[in-house]
């Protein structure tokens, strides 16, 4: 007879394959803005690779929001812009970095 898992253990297994999974979707966001948005230019910089990680739940929680390419565009140019102090973003180039934002499974 084969070995049941109690409900407790279940839980514990289920918490940590959302773990899993969360950590793998933070990763995939981290990876985009640190490569490809990364507007202050710091991919070559291992020491500073952490320096977006402070926007990746802002990220994760408009594409849960199943928001718009326009919104994702709008909170990196707002970062950019208001947070950063940087020129207008380039709003073509922000389109982009959206488009990869927006085709990743955050689902858990």
């Amino acid at each position: 007879m084969a070995a049941t898992a109690r409900p407790r253990e279940l839980r514990r297994y289920m918490a940590s394959d959302e773990q899993r999974r969360a950590r793998t979707i933070q990763e995939s966001i981290h990876d985009i803005l640190l490569r490809d948005w990364d507007p202050i230019g710091i991919n070559d910089v291992p020491e500073a690779h952490d320096e977006y990680d402070s926007y990746i739940a802002g990220v994760y929680s408009l594409l849960a929001s199943h928001c718009s390419h326009d919104q994702i565009v709008d909170y990196l140019a707002t970062i950019e812009s208001q947070t950063m102090g940087l020129d207008v973003a380039n709003r073509e180039r922000l389109t982009r970095i959206a488009n990869q934002l927006v085709a990743l499974d955050v689902s858990l």
